[in-house]
Order: structure tokens, then sequence, then C-alpha cells
């Protein structure tokens, strides 16, 4: 079958094709301008725990640099400290708060493409700018304008190719949504503030050119970025007015200017937008080419990674085993839905948290609840930075009997306990994840002190291995010693892309087979071996 073909070599696009290589789907990366990526500490990314899991997982190690993860979360309104949070290890045990990643978007950039550098099924087209795009029955054909023009023919194309998509635009698709939602002005710089290594909120600051909010958020090598929230409209920021904000901003924590290295600036206006469909027959879309937001802390790289990890085992799934239209059409089901709701609740929070003024100033507790509303934002929590779930997704088999409920409901993301591999090992259940094949996770007290090769033919084993062996998806078989919420001898199903199909109390073929086939779109695709399914019910 040809390879799918990925248009835009930026973070999504990049963590598309390995995602696919690494279910054994091969893809030509159209990259428009391969010299285009500027070094600019001020455009920095943020990343949650499941995505920050992603890219490591796809082989970047750009997240290897020391200081890239926040230590801390402090927020202050006016000269009053609203809160104070650990983050990651140092976080209260028992409620664990992750520590979100965040380094500028060039370094995330390279790290992946040193990665693409070293996978065989990712072939990269340098100076390939698309400008036809046809589609038929066994694939798509793509054209590609001077330098290199060619044509190309993939199975597949994902427009990975950013706000102003070509892909979008050729597929006709329309793009409404909001401009200029929010306007900050931007600074990286090397210094020294009074809180190393935690991110900074501080609302109506008492100085004078600190505006309504002020945000400081450490990188890596002792640098910072600050934001300076804007007015929508108005209020050109010159370069002395940007030096002045960061002389005023820096004494105002430090209570005189410390020294400071300023090593780049801008203004960045956040526009919400929210394309109509996300898949066209065989074409689809994914980043900021399906969506823009970014208010109030959202992020919308971390939207965009979570969409190419979404598409990746249902492309992998169809190009490897063919696939039913309920499968390929449950992403733009979940993921646009996912993000619309993530827009929606940005937007009602904006008038709360931006309006400024009235009775809210005066209603007790109101302070608090807009604090809450922006850290929910900025740390990756709540309605505006949670990872989403897929409770209402094609892709979920009906409530039966049998399910069992735990501490994960089904469609949202699983919980990353300590599993033993197939080889006897024992790692982190993320670590299995982005495979193209399920997982099905038993939980076994005591399994973890004895050797797998001695439990692997005692008890539920035999019939369990039996029925993964049998389901119409490839699937792993992973024993844990515990999960939040389950009772022993639970048997979880997991998507490729981390997310609980279903749990049941105890070794179900049936059910477990018959949710495993709607996860694929119940196409029926990939016959059922009833012969291995035979005498294990």
């Amino acid at each position: 079958m040809d390879p799918v073909i990925v248009v835009g070599a930026g973070p999504v696009g990049l963590a598309l094709s390995l995602a696919l290589a690494a279910q054994g789907v091969p893809s030509i990366l159209l990259d428009e301008d391969p010299g285009k990526e500027e070094t600019r500490p001020a455009r920095t990314v943020v990343l949650r725990e499941d995505t920050a899991a992603l890219v490591e997982r796809l082989g970047c190690k750009a997240l290897r640099h020391e200081g890239a993860r926040w230590s801390g979360w402090r927020s202050m309104r006016r000269k009053q400290l609203v809160r104070e949070l650990s983050l990651g290890e140092d976080s209260p045990e028992g409620d664990p708060l992750p520590a979100p990643v965040h380094l500028p978007q060039h370094v995330l950039t390279r790290g992946l493409r040193d990665a693409v550098a070293a996978q065989e099924l990712v072939r990269v087209a340098p100076y390939s700018r698309i400008d036809t795009l046809e589609q038929d029955p066994a694939g798509v054909t793509v054209h590609t304008r001077e330098p290199n023009a060619t044509w190309w023919r993939g199975s597949y194309l994902v427009g990975c190719d950013g706000a102003r998509s070509t892909v979008r635009k050729l597929l006709d698709i329309r793009f409404p949504g909001r401009t200029a939602v929010e306007r900050h002005a931007v600074a990286a710089l090397r210094t020294e503030l009074p809180w190393p290594g935690q991110a900074v909120l501080h609302r109506l600051p008492p100085w004078r050119t600190g505006g309504a909010e002020v945000t400081a958020r450490p990188l890596p090598d002792g640098v910072w970025r600050l934001d300076w929230l804007l007015p929508p409209r108005g209020e050109l920021v010159t370069p002395d007015a940007l030096i002045t904000r960061v002389r005023d901003t820096l004494a105002g924590w430090c209570g005189e200017t410390p020294p400071y290295e300023l090593l780049d600036t801008g203004v960045y206006t956040l526009h919400h937008r929210l394309a109509l469909r996300w898949r066209a027959d065989r074409a689809f879309l994914a980043g900021d080419a399906a969506h823009l937001l970014g208010a109030l802390g959202t992020q919308g790289l971390d939207e965009g990674l979570r969409d190419a990890e979404n598409l990746a085992w249902k492309l992998a799934q169809a190009w490897h085993h063919g696939a039913a239209d309920v499968l390929l059409d449950s992403y733009q089901a979940e993921r646009r839905a996912a993000v619309a709701s993530r827009l929606r609740a940005a937007d009602q929070s904006l008038p709360i948290l931006r309006g400024g003024g009235g009775l809210r100033t005066l209603v007790p507790g109101s302070a608090r609840g807009h604090d809450s509303l922006l850290t929910d934002g900025h740390l990756g929590c709540g309605p505006l930075g949670a990872p989403p779930s897929y409770s209402h997704s094609p892709l979920a088999p009906p409530r039966a009997e049998a399910h069992t409920a735990v501490g994960t409901p089904p469609g949202a993301p699983v919980t990353d306990v300590r599993v033993t591999a197939p080889d006897g090992t024992t790692v982190r259940l993320r670590e299995r994840l982005g495979r193209g094949q399920l997982l099905v996770v038993l939980v076994a007290p005591g399994t973890g002190v004895w050797d797998r090769r001695h439990w692997m033919t005692a008890g539920v084993m035999p019939r369990l291995a039996a029925a993964v062996d049998a389901l119409p998806m490839k699937g792993e078989l992973l024993v844990t010693e515990s999960y939040p919420g389950a009772p022993a001898h639970t048997v979880l199903l997991i998507r490729p892309d981390g997310h609980l199909v279903a749990s049941f109390g105890g070794v179900r073929p049936r059910d477990l087979l018959a949710a495993a086939d709607t996860v694929r779109g119940g196409s029926g695709h990939a016959s059922v071996r009833s012969d291995q399914t035979a005498g294990i019910n």
C-alpha cells in the first residue's frame, strides 16, 4: 500500500510521522521550508504530562534538558499570595500534580527532526509545497510546485500545515471562529527571580506598567518567559515600552531591577478557530490546520499532539488491515468534540476573567475562583486543560452488566501504573502505548514477587491469554499489582492511545472480544478467530 502523506513538518507533522512509523506505517513528510525554523527563545511550548510522555516515547530527547519541568506554581493578586503549589515529585502524596514541560518550540522541533532522521519509515521531502490535491477510492494524489515540482501518491493524507493550511483550502473546509481573543507582549530573558523553577501568575500587579496580568515561566538554562496581557485593541508596544515593562516587573518582584540579559521579544495575538470538518474521505486535518486556541493558558500544541496520537493508530489499523468508516470518522468525532469543549470553556471564562469591575470584584471568594480557572488552564486541569475523555465516542462499547467501575471512567486516559511486560520486565504502562495494539491489563495483587513465567500458566492467566489471542485486533497482555479503584482480577481493555475502553470483573472472553470489536469500528474487516475462541467462554 502507498505511504501516508503528511503535509507540514512542524511539531505535529513530525510527531504524526513518528507515531505512524512506530506502528509500521511508512509516510512521506512534505516539508515546505526546512530552513524557516527561527531560534526564538520567546516562542515556547508547554507540554502536559500525557503529551510530554508521547514526545519522549517517539524518541525526542529535547525534554531531557535540566530545568524544562516546573517545580511549582505560584499565583498572586496585587500584593497578596493567593496560592502556591508543588509540582511533580514534590507534590503532596496522594494528590500528585504533574509538572508541565516548558521549552522553546525550536528546541522541540529539532528534537523531533533528529528522531525522524533516525527513522527509516519516514521520507522527508524538503521544499515541497502542494498546490493540487486529488482523491479517488484507492488513495490521494498531490502535486508539489517548484523547486521540486512532482506528483506524490499516498494511501491517506494529513494536513498538519498550520493556521493558513493549504490542505484545508484545497479541501474547501471552512475555518470559523474569533480573531484576537487575547494579545500578549512577550520577553525571554536570562535572570534570577525569587522563585527558581516556579511558574508565576500575577494578577493586577501593583506597579504602573504591570497591566491586568503578568506571567513568568521558567525555561532551561536560567531563562524565563514573561507575558503581559494587553488590552484587546490598541496599545502599540514599542521596544522602549517593552524594556520599561521588563524593568518595572523585575523591580516589582525583586525589590530592584536585577541584572538580566534580554534574549527575545514579541507581541502574540491569539485566535480561536475550529474547522467545520476534520476528515474529507482519505484526507484529514490536524494541529493548527484544524484548530486554534491558546487563551487563559490553554495550549494549542498539546491539542495538536493529541490529534496526532489519536489519528495515528486509526490510520495504522486502516493501512494494515482495512477499516470501517466508523473508525476513521471517530477521529473527527472525538478530537473535534474535545477541542470544541476546550474552546467553549475558554469562551465562557473570558468574560468573567477579563470583564473587570462590576459586582464580580465585590463577591467574596471571586478572586480565588478566578485564580482556580487560570491555574487550571496553565497546569492542565479542569475543563480548560485536563486531557480529554472520549466517553461518547462511536468506538465506546455499550455499558454491560459485566463492566465493573474503576478509578478511571470509560473513555478517559488510564493511570500510568507499573506493569509487567511479556518479557518479564517491569515498566510504566505509558511505555506500552502507541504500538498499534490493544492493551489488556489484569489486576493481580502479589504477582510482583513471582517470576512471570511461573504465573503465566496459573489461575486465570491461561484463559485470559487465550482470550487476548482471539481478539480481532492485536493485543498485549500485561499484569499490574494494583490499579486505582480496581479490585483483584479486574481486567482493563485499553486503546493504543491510552484511553480506557472498558473494565471487567474477571475474565469474560466474549465481553472482551465484543468491546475490542467496537474499538476497531465493528466492521468485520478482520475476522474473529472462532477456532481460538471455542471452549474458552
